[in-house]
């Protein structure tokens, strides 16, 4: 009864077009997951997810669920999941991209599923980290260990989409580090975040867990900017 009441204030909207929910819908309309842009990055190894990094660093797997485009559904459901303090979308795509990821091979040899981290300064300016409901979704889903502390950001910076590539790239190689032990040698990490743009901080974690003796990376995103 209760619920009812507050729904009839507060209806539920789509988190990407702002249109009411019905009852059998949830976080996203069927519209937009409908309209959604999917990459399908999972069906094939050699996507243009892993070739984005081919070269810099040497990764197991990568992939990311949506196309980014501006002004795109996507766009949308990133922002109020970064900014707005809308987290049930990680969840929602978390849970969404684990059914796809489930018949993923490689990704089963995954030991811990791994956050790009906020800096201190930053989580206490938002008060979460963006990807925390999406990772979270997918440890559950996928019943692999979410590890929050393995990985941390050293250096406070502003926010990187505001900065130009070169902005991007200089000066982000080591503000990442590890506090590992023996038992975390030798294990294959997930890393995960919200956006693939120019994979600069992704390149950087991957570097820093690569530091742990025997390591191995993959990366799943909720999401890949396209041109």
């Amino acid at each position: 009864m209760f619920k009812h009441i507050i729904n009839l204030f507060f209806p539920a909207v789509c988190a990407g077009c702002n249109s009411l929910l019905t009852p059998n819908e949830k976080v996203i309309c069927t519209i937009c997951r409908h309209n959604i842009p999917l990459t399908h990055q999972h069906i094939s190894p050699n996507n243009e997810a892993f070739k984005k990094f081919y070269g810099r660093i040497p990764l197991e797997y990568a992939s990311a669920l949506l196309y980014f485009h501006k002004k795109g559904i996507a766009q949308e459901l990133i922002h109020k999941l970064k900014y707005k303090g809308h987290q049930e979308i990680g969840t929602v795509l978390g849970d969404w991209y684990a059914q796809d990821l489930k018949d993923a091979v490689i990704l089963k040899t995954v030991d811990a599923i791994i956050p790009v981290p906020l800096h201190k300064r930053k989580y206490r300016e938002r008060g979460y980290n963006q990807v925390t409901t999406f990772g979270k979704a997918l440890s559950s889903e996928l019943n692999v260990p979410y590890n929050d502390s393995l990985l941390k950001r050293k250096v406070y910076s502003k926010t990187q989409s505001k900065k130009s590539l070169l902005g991007r790239n200089e000066g982000i190689k080591t503000i990442f580090d590890v506090s590992f032990t023996e038992n975390d040698h030798g294990k294959h990490f997930l890393l995960i975040d919200d956006v693939i743009t120019t994979g600069a901080t992704l390149e950087a974690c991957s570097r820093a867990l690569l530091t742990i003796p025997g390591s191995k990376i993959s990366i799943v995103c909720m999401a890949m900017a396209q041109s």
